[in-house]
């Protein structure tokens, strides 16, 4: 698990191989990750947008930004966390992840960044 906090705002990545939904043969590598975003601010905050790039190793790079999380804009009081689960498909064994969320203080209005951490995604097989 990567973790990194900004602004007071921790994010926490932990990625998972799916087999299940893998087919090396055919180059097609599905990774889970599951973030945890802690509010350790004293006001309330509202996740707005993502912004994440994709690196593939076979040279692959990607960029996907929009509204909110897993269809939500969740917003977080003080000491509150929220967490979801999502996932990314690479044509390689290994790649990594990393971005920003726009946040917003929902007292002030005042928008915000927070970065996600870069982690990385590396099937099983690539370990051994």
């Amino acid at each position: 698990m990567v973790s990194k906090i900004t602004d007071g705002i921790q994010v926490s990545v932990e990625t998972y191989y799916q087999t299940e939904f893998s087919d090396p043969t055919h180059g097609e590598y599905m990774f889970a990750y599951q973030v945890s975003i802690d509010n350790h601010n004293n006001f309330p905050v509202k996740l707005l947008r993502r912004h994440w790039y994709i690196f593939d190793s076979n040279g692959e790079q990607r960029e996907v930004e929009g509204e909110g999380v897993v269809g939500v804009q969740p917003i977080l009081q003080p000491g509150e966390q929220y967490q979801y689960i999502s996932a990314c498909n690479l044509r390689s064994e290994m790649g990594k992840m990393q971005g920003s969320y726009r946040m917003m203080n929902a007292d002030t209005h005042q928008m915000f960044s927070v970065k996600i951490p870069p982690f990385e995604m590396i099937a099983p097989s690539k370990l051994n």
